[in-house]
Formats: structure tokens, sequence, C-alpha cells
């Protein structure tokens, strides 16, 4: 069968002359090369599919035509293969930048000739074209600046900050390109980048800016200069700072500059599908990561932005006076109802609701449309009609720019051009095509219309009345639907069980007892907590957030002077919000403890980590605040700044601000310091009653607090307990100088239960930790308080294998700085000491199944983090067991007391496989993070049962090589 009986009779002459072309091209090239038959091939190929496909893109693009009349070999290949692949080129085998030109536009023009085959003969839809067309803009981009980078490199030198650190080159594509939606025929917008100001280290240095400006200037020149081949991308660089009149590259701190200070609404508009596209240079992906983050507080703002709005109609406007005065009626980009409008319509609520909800910060408006809807943005339905409708439009707009690779979005006026579009398309006729456009325009046309109204269409009823409304009817039956459905649509769901928390509150007796002005305070509260709880972001559930807050509420009713510090600082009831719908453990200390409140005053403080020392010495100035003869004042200060800190901390953990272990750094320095002040308190009391033993005093009171298990392994959570051992190197001969004198043991016995009273008394406040002192010599049998020396026989002497894995986490934590060097010394010393391995590992096994037997939790579907097969305590198991078996040969093993520095000093002393330490680390840091997360949820360290599969047998294998 002929190409002509697969095609429309009015289309059959041009598909003859074109095919007749291609076929004087290939059978030319087969007489002057004397190779294969193309045409053979090619005709040997076709199918009645392949005949169809073939007929409509030969039709339909003259640019395909042109390309394989040139590249006759390409023909066969497109429809043999179903896929040609995209290959950069080879730069070690470009010398020149015309070699370099060239092969980048013999690859562009190939894919696109393949990309319009594949969308003509129905092979790829749009989105696959488009993720193809956008792979080759950066895979050119790439190369071309690579290969000038190295040339300019071997004349400039590489550029350098002032500080000497090399500095790469980060190209941020913009709008299609960065959506990963781009068109046969677009333009890429760029950005270019650079982080720091400074100079060239060659022997013509440059300034940075000169270096880069180059650099940026010879990538366009080899993407957009029109070359016998054609070019590579049209590029627009007119997206940069101050556009046209602004640099070609900036520098990091210029452009935070310019984005904080100048930047406009639509320059948001575009941000919003920024992306590296390419980088060069050493330290490129970190640099590319930092300028993301960079620009990210620019176009998200952290509130529900409906300015936005305004500023997206000033632009439709703008764009549809375009539209009348330039008679583009029939674009199908920015004509009514176009992909222009699509894109509004999502990039609407990308600026409006991006800072609060991240889901939305997704590039590709494909992606961006389902969570609309499922965000209930948009009506039910809306998303796959506009998907569908836009789909349709950017494949029309493929046909269009695949007749003459020209960027146009314009139907064509000829009715013979339609025709041919239409078959190209795959459609019967003209009439058929233009109906579903007409469909589609109009489908989008109407959902753009309900997203940016006219403002004479909004409604005057502010978001904050309704809040009011509803706060102040929430009983009423006969609004109840009103209400269920304002609430559902602001995230409460289920509505019912908002409504209900509502109702209750409102009708409660306490309320009702309030005097005037409590009652002016809540109902001033309530329509601002509700707004606000409807806008907690990063995917927090709005009606945890009310829950969870309103015990606090109930708590501070009676003392509206907490409500005025809500009314009056908004951040502090975001931040109230987000906290509390991030962590229940949070909610209830707040509960509990509304005074803490004030901590949220300061949003810079809370969210700001502190140092060991600025925590001993924020408390030290809190003590000094306090009356030194109130004992009952001093425990309740202790107490209320241990809860302020933890808060801070929680607060840090839950926003990201600390990572885990930093966070259990911050709550053990916290721990140490309110240690070492609980100690100084209890020794002055003490010593008031008793007097001083021989040769002690307030700098050096032979007496030390050494810390095991998690506060000696610096590993502190949330609410943990302390497991502590006290000891002493005083004369135990002597007494001390007081009228009421008693023997050095008796004193330190009575100095340790008055530290363990200030520790664990339940004030009002609540106790300050509880204490755990059962693993001294000989457990509670034995003395609370052990001298040094009797410490260190019992150790050698007497102490179980067990005890000895426990020593591997303890350093001394407050009281005798001399002391608690002398206990390091003799820490390392026993732990140093020769054993029999075999033995060491039997009873190590022996203890760790007796545990498991004990308290393991899990079951088929369940995994114990702590003590399940292949969890914390084996990993904790295998690192005590090394540091005991081979410490003799190996001191700097037991040289830290944290499992994650053992197994590094492990590894750095080659007694484990660098990658199995590190496999063991990052398996005992996610669990416990995951640990860290259910603890500030107040649920138990249990996790499903195929979670961390790859973790738990990572470390079950490590157990058998070691153990088993």
């Amino acid at each position: 069968m002929s190409l002509t009986d697969f095609c429309p009779p009015q289309h059959q002459a041009l598909l003859t002359q074109r095919w007749e072309d291609w076929c004087a091209a290939a059978g030319a090239e087969k007489v002057a090369e004397k190779g294969t038959d193309s045409v053979a091939e090619v005709e040997a190929l076709l199918d009645e599919h392949k005949s169809r496909a073939l007929a409509r893109v030969f039709v339909g693009s003259d640019f395909f035509v042109q390309q394989c009349t040139r590249h006759t070999e390409w023909l066969a290949h497109f429809l043999r293969d179903e896929d040609c692949g995209l290959v950069a080129p080879d730069l070690a085998e470009i010398e020149t930048e015309e070699q370099l030109e060239k092969a980048l536009r013999d690859l562009r023009n190939r894919v696109n000739a393949e990309v319009i085959y594949r969308d003509f003969a129905g092979q790829w839809d749009i989105p696959t074209a488009c993720a193809r067309l956008t792979e080759l803009a950066e895979v050119c981009i790439q190369a071309a600046l690579d290969w000038h980078r190295e040339k300019m490199v071997a004349r400039h030198g590489e550029p350098r900050s002032r500080d000497g650190v090399i500095q790469p080159m980060v190209v941020l594509g913009m709008g299609k390109l960065g959506a990963r939606e781009l068109n046969l025929s677009s333009d890429i917008d760029l950005i270019f980048a650079y982080p720091e100001p400074g100079q060239s280290d060659g022997e013509k240095p440059l300034e940075n800016q000169a270096w880069f400006q180059r650099l940026g200037q010879r990538l366009i020149k080899s993407l957009d200069a029109v070359t016998a081949d054609g070019f590579v991308f049209r590029v627009d660089m007119r997206l940069r700072p101050y556009g046209d009149s602004g640099p070609l590259v900036s520098h990091y701190a210029a452009l935070e500059d310019y984005y904080q200070t100048q930047g406009r609404e639509w320059e948001r508009y575009a941000m919003i599908k920024a992306r590296p596209v390419a980088m060069s240079g050493e330290g490129a992906a970190e640099a590319a990561e930092e300028l993301v983050e960079l620009l990210r507080p620019f176009t998200y703002r952290r509130y529900i932005d409906f300015s936005v709005i305004d500023a997206l109609r000033e632009m439709k406007t703008l764009i549809q006076r375009q539209v009348r005065a330039r008679g583009l009626i029939d674009n199908i980009k920015l004509g009514r109802g176009g992909i222009r409008e699509v894109e509004f319509i999502a990039q609407a609520f990308q600026l409006i609701r991006g800072g609060r909800e991240p889901d939305l910060r997704v590039r590709n408006i494909l992606k961006v449309l389902p969570l609309l809807e499922e965000g209930g943005h948009l009506p039910e339905g809306a998303a796959a009609e506009l998907r569908d409708a836009y789909l349709l439009l950017r494949r029309v707009e493929h046909g269009l720019q695949a007749e003459k690779d020209h960027q146009t979005q314009t139907l064509p006026p000829e009715i013979e051009r339609r025709e041919q579009l239409a078959f190209a398309l795959g459609y019967d006729r003209w009439a058929t095509l233009e109906t579903a456009l007409v469909q589609a325009r109009a489908a989008i046309e109407r959902e753009f219309d309900e997203v940016i109204a006219p403002p004479e269409e909004s409604s005057e009823i502010t978001d904050s009345d309704q809040w009011e409304f509803l706060w102040a009817g929430c009983e009423r039956a006969e609004d109840r639907d009103n209400w269920l459905e304002q609430l559902h649509n602001a995230g409460f769901q289920p509505a019912a069980k908002a409504l209900e928390a509502l109702a209750s509150l409102h009708g409660d007796r306490i309320v009702a007892a309030l005097p005037a002005a409590g009652r002016q305070r809540l109902d001033q509260t309530m329509p601002l907590l509700l707004a606000a709880a409807s806008e907690v972001s990063e995917s927090l559930d709005p009606l945890l957030a009310l829950e969870r807050v309103l015990p606090l509420l109930r708590s501070i009713l009676r003392r509206s002077a907490y409500l005025v510090l809500i009314n009056e600082n908004p951040p502090v009831l975001a931040q109230l919000l987000r906290l509390c719908s991030a962590s229940p453990w949070i909610a209830d200390l707040l509960a509990r403890h509304p005074i803490l409140l004030d901590e949220m005053l300061d949003q810079r403080r809370l969210l700001q980590p502190s140092t060991a020392e600025d925590i001993a010495d924020d408390l030290r100035q809190h003590m000094l605040r306090v009356d030194e003869g109130d004992l009952e004042a001093q425990m309740e200060a202790l107490r209320h700044f241990k809860q302020g800190q933890s808060l801070r901390i929680a607060a840090q953990e839950v926003t990201g601000a600390l990572p885990l272990m930093k966070v259990s750094d911050s709550l053990t320095w916290l721990a140490e310091a309110i240690l070492q002040q609980s100690l100084t308190l209890a020794w002055q009391q003490v010593v008031e009653k008793h007097g001083m033993p021989k040769d002690a005093s307030a700098e050096d009171m032979r007496f030390s607090i050494v810390a095991y298990g998690k506060l000696g392994g610096l590993e502190l959570g949330h609410g943990s307990d302390l497991d502590i051992v006290f000891v002493h190197d005083a004369d135990s001969s002597g007494y001390t100088s007081g009228e009421r004198a008693l023997d050095a043991q008796s004193f330190y016995t009575r100095l340790a239960q008055r530290l363990i009273h200030i520790l664990q008394t339940r004030t009002l406040s609540g106790p300050l930790y509880e204490v755990d002192t059962r693993l001294r010599p000989s457990g509670n049998s034995g003395l609370l308080v052990t001298s040094l020396s009797a410490f260190e026989k019992y150790q050698r002497e007497s102490a179980w294998t067990w005890e000895h894995q426990a020593l591997v986490r303890t350093r001394p934590v407050a009281g005798s700085a001399r002391l608690g060097l002398a206990f390091e010394d003799l820490r390392s010393k026993l732990l140093c000491a020769a054993r029999d391995e075999q033995k060491l590992r039997k009873e190590v096994v022996e203890m760790r199944n007796k545990m498991r037997a004990h308290l393991d939790k899990s079951n088929d579907r369940q995994f114990d983090l702590k003590h399940g097969t292949g969890g914390i305590v084996d990993i904790e198991f295998m690192v005590q067991y090394a540091a005991l078996a081979w410490a003799q040969g190996a001191p700097s093993i037991v040289r830290y007391t944290d499992n994650i520095r053992i197994l590094e000093s492990l590894s750095e002393a080659g007694l484990m496989p660098a990658h199995q330490a590190a496999h063991l680390i990052d398996a005992y840091k996610a669990y416990r993070s995951e640990g860290h997360r259910l603890a500030l949820q107040q649920l138990p360290g249990v996790v499903s049962g195929d979670q961390f599969e790859a973790e738990r047998k990572t470390v079950e294998t490590t157990w058998q090589q070691m153990l088993g």
C-alpha cells in the first residue's frame, strides 16, 4: 500500500512531495556512499500503524522532513526503535567551539524530530515529550557549561572566594524548563549565580563577576547562536534581577538583597518553577541547594497570602489587554481559556498557600492540580477537567510548533493549515478538533473566573468575620450545617468533632462564670485561634491543633492576661498551634505550666539553639534572682528553668532547628547544669548543718556525680530518668568541721540524699528528674555513696560483666573536677584490662538474650526499636563488647562514652570496617530519631513490623559476625 492511502485526499499532494524529497535524498546518499538502501529499509519497516504515523508526521511537520532529509538514517531509527535515547556529547572529543556547537545542534535536531514523530504517532503523551525536551535542555546546558568552564580555568584560573574557596556557577532554569514542561520550540529562561565575590587564581586573573560573566556569555552563545545547523535553544535572561539592565550573573548576597528589597509579585510567580538545571565547579551541588533555600522565603510567605490574588489579577488584565490589542484571540496560550490561565489557577494557590502548605511547592502543573483538589482548593472533578484541557492545548501547541520549528501558539487562519494540524494530531477533520478546543477553553475560563474573580465580585464578609460568627453561634442547632461546612472547608476534619469541642467550651460553666473582661478576651481569642488553626502548615492537622490547644486555653481562662498575650502576639499563637500540632508532649507541658507561654514571646530565642555554656550561664543568672535562704523557691526556680529549656529544645526539634544528635546534646547539657546547681544547693545545706569534711571545699567537694546510661552516653531524651552513681575520695576516718560533726561516709550519704530530694520531690511544678541509683556497686544493697578506692575494688573483684558493659557509658557530670579526672583515669584502666574474649562473648550474649526475653515487645506486626532483634540494644551490646574485648590493645576506643563516637573510634583503630561502622551509626541514628519522634507524640517505642527492614538486617548481620 502507498503512504497516500493513509492520508485524506486534500493532503496527498503535500505528502507525496515531501516523501519524494526524502527518498531523493536517501537515494543520493546511497549513490554517494555506496551504502545500504535507506528507502528500502524504511519501506520494509512500514506496517499499517507506522504508515499512518509517517503520513501524519510528513504532513504535519516540514521541520521533521527537513531534518530527516539531512540525516536520512534517522527515519529508520524512529520507525524501528521505541526510544532512540539521549546521550550527551563526549566533551573529551570536542576541541573547538565550532565542534561543540555542531554537536549540540545535531543532538537537539535529532531529539526534536523524534519527539515530533512519537507525538504524532501516539507513542508518547505530552508529559513524556516535555520530559525528553527538558532533559535535552539540561544536557546541552551542562555540556556547554562544562566545556567553557574548563577553557576559562585554563586561561584565567579557578574563581575563588576571598577565603580561597573555589566558586561554582549555578544555572537556574525558570518557567517551563524549571517545571520540566519544555515545548518543542521553547525559549529557555535562565538566571546565573555564584556564591561569593573574589578573584580567579590564574596567571591572568579576573574578578569573579567578570569571570562568571564571560562564562555566561559563552554559554549563551553556544546555545543561542544560529549557525548552518540552526540553534539549540533561544536563551532569555530577562528574568534575572533588574532584567536587561542588571548584571548577567549575580552572587548570592546580591540576589538575596534584591529579592528582599525589590522583588515584585510577578517575580515570585516566576520563582515557583525555578530550579537548578546545571552547575559546575567544586561544591556545586551544595551551592545549588543553598541557592534554592535562599530563594524560598521570597517565593513562599509564611502566612496565607491573599494579596497574591490582586497581583495576579493585574498581571492577567495586562495580558488580556495585549490579547485584544494584538488580536490574539486564537492564541491558545495567552487568549481566554488558554494555557496561561491554567498556570495562573495553579500558581495563585501556590503563592497564596505554599508558605503554609509545603506539599504545594511543586513545579510541574500536572502534579499541582490534584494536590489543589485534595486540599479543597478546587472543587471535586476540577483537577481532572483542567488537566485534560491543559494537555489538549499543549498537544495543539506542539503541533503548531512542529510545522516550522517556530515559537507560536496561534492557530493558523488558513483552513488548509488547520486541516493539516488536525490530521497530524489524529483527528478526522478540523471541526472535531475545534469543538474539543472550544470545550477545553470554556472549562479553563470558568475555573479561572472562579479562582481569580474581579474585586467587585468578592464577598465583603472577611474570614475573620466568619470565625466570629461561628464561635458566637457554635451551639445553635439551626446553623449546624453551615458551621460544619465552614469547618470542613477550613481543614477541620471530621468537622463534627471540631464543632463539638467548640460547643463544649462555649457552654462550659467556667466560661459562663468568667467576668466581663475575661469573656471579652476569650471571644477575641477564639476567632484568631480558629483562623490560625486552619492555617497550620507542614501537613499538620487543624483539628489536632485545636484539640491540643483547648486544654491550655481552659487552664488560663481565669488568668486572662495570658489571653491578652495571645491576642496581641499573632506569632505566639501561630507558633503555639504549630508546636502543639507537632507534639502532644509540648501541648501537655504548656497546659500544665502556662507560665511557659512567656518563653514564646521571643521567637528568635525560642528557636535559637544554646551551647552547654549558655545553658549553665542562663541557670546561674536565673538562680541569682531567688532568695538564697528559701529552698522551696529555689526548687521551684530550678523546675521552671528546666521546663522552659525543655520547651525550647522540643520546639527546636519539631521545627527542625536542632537535629537529633543536637537534641540529645542539649537535653544532656540541661541535665548536667541542673545537677551541678542542685548539688551546690545540697552542699550548702548539709555543710551549714554539719560543716565540711577534711580537705574539702565548695570548689572541690571531693564528691562527684557519675552518669551512666543515656546521660553518660550523651543520649538523653525527653522525660528520661537519670542513672547516676556517687563517689567520693575523702579520708574515711575523718569527720566534718561542724558542731554536729559526721564521719565522711555519713556526710556524703546525707549530701547524696539531699540532692535526690531536690531532684525528685514533687512540688506544684512536679519533679525535676526521676533518679535511678541502682547501678552503684552491689545495687540497692550497696552504699549510696562509694569511695573511689572501694569502687575500684568492686569493679576489679566483684562486678558482673554487665556492670563492666555499663561502665563503657559512664562519665563524671558534676562535682569535683579533680575527682572527675581521677574517675575517668580509673574507668580507662578498668575498661582496658585484659579479658577472655570467648568468655566475654558468651556472657554478653546470655545477658542480651535474658533482656530480650523479658523486655522485647516485638511480634509479627510490630518492632520494638529498643529491645527488638536488630534494634538499639543490639547495637549498644556490640559496642560494649568491642570496647571490653579490644580496649587493651586500642585504648582510644574507650575515650568517648557515646555509641556513635565509639563506633567511629573502632573504625579509626582498624577494628571494624568503615562501611560496617557507618551502617551501624546510620541505623542507630534512624532508630533514635524515630524514638524521639514517638516520645514527642507520647507513643511507645514500637513501630510497624515492616519498618527499618534494611537497618535491622544490617545490625543482625553484624551481630552474627561479632557475637554469633
